[in-house]
C-alpha cells in the first residue's frame, strides 16, 4: 500500500511551458515544499531554479518575452494575486503590483507588443477591476478605462487593443459593451438575463468578426460566428446535441480557427475545422493509443509542441513534440512514484433522478474488484464544488488514495453541473439541499441497489459546495450516511450571502436568483442550512477550513461546530492559519488527508 504521502506530494514537475523562440522550457517544482520556477535550455538535461519562494508555492505563471517570465502568488491563502516578474537567469525578481489587499490577473500577454501585458486590478474600487497597461521595463502602470463597478471581464483583439466588455446591469442582466478601437468609448451592443450566455472567445483574424459562445435561442452552448458590434449571429458554426461547446483552438500563426470542443463522459468531443489540425491531432494520438493527449503549449511558429499525457491511474507526463520529426520525447513524469497498474480504473457510469434526469457519474471501486464483482464495499460520497462545474474523467489523487484504502469512490454530476445546457444548469437554481441533493441521494440509492455499497457503511464528503451537500446529507438524509467531511464548506446560506468577497458582489442578485434572496427566500434559506438544524444531525462529522478563505469564510465552519458541540455530536476541527479556500502548502495537505484516514477508519 503506498503512502498516503505519496498521493498528496508536489509533483516533481508540472506546468511546463515552452518560450515564445522554442529555445528553453519552463516549468515549476518543489523547494522546501513550495512550488517553484525552474528553467531548461531544449536539449540541455541541466535546470536551473530562477525563484526561491519558501513562504507560498507560484499559484501560476507566463512567459512574456524570450528573456522573462511573469507569476501569481498570494499571501496565505488571501487570493490577494500579485504580479512578478523574473528574467530567465534568476535576475530582476520584483514585483509589479505591491499594494495590499489588491488582486491582479492578467488580461492579454500581448505576445506582439514587447514589454508590455494588460492587467486588471482592483486597487481604486475593491469591488471593481480596471485594465492597465504595464511595461514591464519600468513598471509603469497606464490606466485603459475606469471601471464603472459592473465591468466583469475584457476582450483584446489580436492587435491587442481593448475591444469588448461585459457587465452585469440590473444585478441580474448581462450586458456586452464593445468599441471598434482604443479611441472610441464602449457602447452597449446586446443586453440579456444572466442564463443566457453570449461569450466572445477569439477575433477573427482580421479583427472585423469573434467567435462566440452562445446559448441565445437554444439549450445547448454552440460555437457561432457573430458581428461584435450588434451581436447579430452570422453563421452558427458547431453545436452538440448533449454538450455544451467548452472552447477552441486558434492559430495565432495561420490565423485560422482550428477546432471546437465539448467535455464528454469520457472521452472529450472534438470538431475540427482544419484538416492539417486533425491530421496532426491524429497523428500525435497514435503514439499514445490508451491515454489522453492535450496540447499543453506550443512556441510562436508553432512547430515545437508540449503533449500533456495521461488517463484515469496516472497524474501525467509531459513530452516534447517536433511537428517535422514527429517523435515524441519525455520531459518528465508529473509523479514517477505512482505505478499506473497499482491505480485503479474511474468508470463512467449513469443513473436516473427520481424526475427523470439523467446523470452522468464516476465510480471508482478499490483494486482488484470490477463493476459486477463489487458487493457491498465500504464507500465515500464525493459531490464536487462550485456548484456550478463538473467532474471530469482522468487522474484524482483523492480518489486514488481512497480506493487504495479499500473504499469506493462516487463522484457525481448532479444537476447544475455546467456542460448540460440550459435548462439542466437552471434546474438547479434555488435547489441547495433541495432537488441538488435528491441528485446526490438518488445516485446513493443507485448505488445500493446494485449491490455496489454497503448501506450501512457510505460517508460523504466534499469541498466548497460539495462541502455544503455534504453537511445537508447528513443534516436532511441522517439515515444514509455512517459519517462525514466537510472541506472548507457552506453551513448557513444567509451568513454566506453577508461574507463574500468584495469583488463578487456586484453579482449579489445574480446569486439571489441563483441560491436564493436573504428577504424574498429567508424561510427556504433558512430551511436548508444546516448550520440552523444540527439537531437533525447524528453521524460524526470531520471539518477542516482555512482561516483566511475569502469565500466561505471561517465562521462558516465555526458556527456548525459550535452548533454541533452543543449537542455532545463528536465532531473534529481542523483549521489552517496560512490557508484559505482549499489547503495548497503541502505540509498542511498531509495533515488533512492524515485526519481524514484515521476518522473514516473510525467510522466506517
Amino acid at each position: 500500500m503506498l503512502p498516503l504521502e505519496d498521493f498528496f506530494r508536489n509533483s516533481s514537475q508540472s506546468g511546463y511551458q515552452i518560450s515564445p523562440d522554442g529555445r528553453h522550457f519552463s516549468f515549476v517544482a518543489p523547494y522546501e515544499d513550495r512550488m517553484n520556477l525552474f528553467i531548461r535550455a531544449i536539449g540541455s538535461t541541466e535546470s536551473q531554479q530562477i525563484t526561491f519562494e519558501t513562504e507560498r508555492s507560484i499559484a501560476g505563471y507566463i512567459w512574456a518575452d524570450n528573456e522573462r517570465l511573469l507569476f501569481m502568488k498570494d499571501t496565505a491563502g488571501d487570493e490577494n494575486y500579485r504580479l512578478y516578474g523574473v528574467n530567465i537567469d534568476g535576475s530582476d525578481l520584483r514585483c509589479y503590483t505591491d499594494f495590499p489587499g489588491v488582486r491582479a490577473s492578467i488580461i492579454d500577454d500581448l505576445e506582439d507588443v514587447p514589454d508590455q501585458i494588460i492587467i486588471g486590478m482592483n486597487q481604486r474600487n475593491p469591488e471593481a477591476f480596471d485594465p492597465y497597461r504595464l511595461n514591464l521595463k519600468t513598471g509603469k502602470l497606464t490606466l485603459l478605462a475606469e471601471n464603472p463597478g459592473n465591468w466583469q471581464g475584457w476582450m483584446t483583439d489580436h492587435a491587442g487593443q481593448l475591444r469588448a466588455v461585459t457587465a452585469i446591469v440590473d444585478g441580474v442582466n448581462t450586458q456586452i459593451l464593445y468599441r471598434d478601437n482604443d479611441g472610441e468609448e464602449f457602447r452597449p451592443v446586446l443586453t440579456t438575463n444572466f442564463k443566457e450566455e453570449v461569450s466572445f472567445l477569439e477575433f477573427t483574424p482580421d479583427n472585423r468578426h469573434v467567435y462566440a459562445a452562445t446559448n441565445l435561442g437554444r439549450d445547448k452552448v454552440s460555437l457561432v460566428l457573430m458581428d461584435p458590434a450588434t451581436c447579430e449571429e452570422l453563421e452558427q458554426l458547431f453545436s452538440h446535441e448533449k454538450y455544451d461547446v467548452e472552447g477552441i483552438s486558434y492559430s495565432r500563426k495561420r490565423g485560422k480557427l482550428l477546432a471546437a470542443f465539448c467535455s464528454g463522459h469520457k472521452d472529450p468531443v472534438r470538431h475540427y475545422f482544419d484538416s492539417e489540425e486533425e491530421a496532426l491531432r491524429k497523428r500525435i494520438k497514435a503514439h499514445f493509443p490508451d491515454h489522453k493527449v492535450g496540447l499543453a503549449d506550443t512556441d510562436k511558429a508553432e512547430q515545437n509542441l508540449l503533449l500533456y499525457v495521461g488517463n484515469d491511474r496516472t497524474r501525467g507526463a509531459y513530452y516534447f513534440y517536433n511537428v517535422d520529426e514527429d517523435q515524441p520525447r519525455l520531459l518528465a513524469e508529473l509523479a514517477p512514484w505512482i505505478r499506473e497498474e497499482e491505480m485503479v480504473e474511474m468508470h463512467a457510469v449513469t443513473y436516473t433522478t427520481r424526475d427523470g434526469w439523467e446523470i452522468e457519474a464516476y465510480l471508482s471501486l478499490p483494486h482488484g474488484l470490477t463493476l459486477e464483482t463489487a458487493h457491498h464495499v465500504p464507500t465515500i460520497i464525493n459531490p464536487h464544488g462550485g456548484p456550478w462545474a463538473r467532474d471530469k474523467w482522468g487522474f484524482s489523487s483523492e480518489t486514488q488514495f481512497l480506493c487504495s484504502r479499500g473504499y469506493a469512490v462516487f463522484q457525481m454530476n448532479f444537476r447544475g453541473s455546467t456542460g448540460y445546457g440550459r435548462k439542466f444548469l437552471e434546474a438547479s437554481y434555488k435547489q441547495w439541499g433541495q432537488a441538488m441533493q435528491d441528485d446526490i441521494t438518488d445516485g446513493v440509492e443507485w448505488l445500493i441497489r446494485q449491490g455496489i455499497s454497503d448501506p450501512k457503511r457510505i460517508a460523504i464528503y466534499g469541498g466548497s459546495y460539495g462541502g455544503y451537500a455534504t453537511l445537508a446529507g447528513v443534516t436532511y438524509t441522517p439515515h444514509l450516511y455512517a459519517c462525514a467531511v466537510d472541506y472548507v464548506g457552506v453551513s448557513n446560506l444567509l451568513t454566506f450571502m453577508q461574507t463574500i468577497p468584495p469583488y463578487w458582489r456586484p453579482m449579489l442578485e445574480m446569486m439571489y436568483e441563483q441560491v436564493g434572496d436573504p428577504d424574498k427566500d429567508r424561510e427556504m434559506l433558512e430551511a436548508y442550512s444546516p448550520a440552523l438544524h444540527a439537531d437533525k444531525i447524528v453521524a460524526p462529522l470531520f471539518i477542516a477550513q482555512g482561516a483566511n478563505d475569502p469565500r466561505v469564510n471561517k465562521a462558516e465552519s465555526d458556527q456548525m461546530v459550535a452548533a454541533l458541540r452543543e449537542r455532545g455530536v463528536d465532531v473534529e476541527y481542523m483549521v489552517k492559519d496560512n490557508e484559505g479556500h482549499g489547503f495548497h502548502n503541502q505540509e498542511n495537505r498531509f495533515d488533512f488527508y492524515r485526519a481524514m484516514e484515521a476518522f473514516l477508519a473510525k467510522h466506517l
